[in-house]
């Protein structure tokens, strides 16, 4: 995965971009576990998100503290968990 400067290890982009909304929306009485369709769910937002503008699908160039990444992840995911 590279971003504008070097090379991103996939891991830490997870950890920081996604988990919060992941979390947010899963958190429910009913819901035990994160599934596999909530973390696709959550990776489809992100990457919404990401390429909107129109960017080169090989570069990912987000920011950590962009506000809207946690809502929007949060949204799908409850959605989610609501199937």
């Amino acid at each position: 995965m590279l971003r504008p400067g070097g090379v991103i290890i996939r891991t830490k982009i997870n950890n920081v971009l996604v988990f919060p909304g992941i979390f947010r929306g899963a958190l429910t009485p009913e819901q035990k576990e994160i599934t596999e369709e909530m973390k696709m769910a959550a990776a489809e937002a992100l990457a919404g998100l990401i390429f909107a503008g129109g960017a080169d699908e090989r570069v990912f160039d987000s920011d950590p503290f962009d506000s809207r990444v946690a809502p929007a992840v949060a949204a799908v995911v409850k959605q989610a968990v609501k199937r």
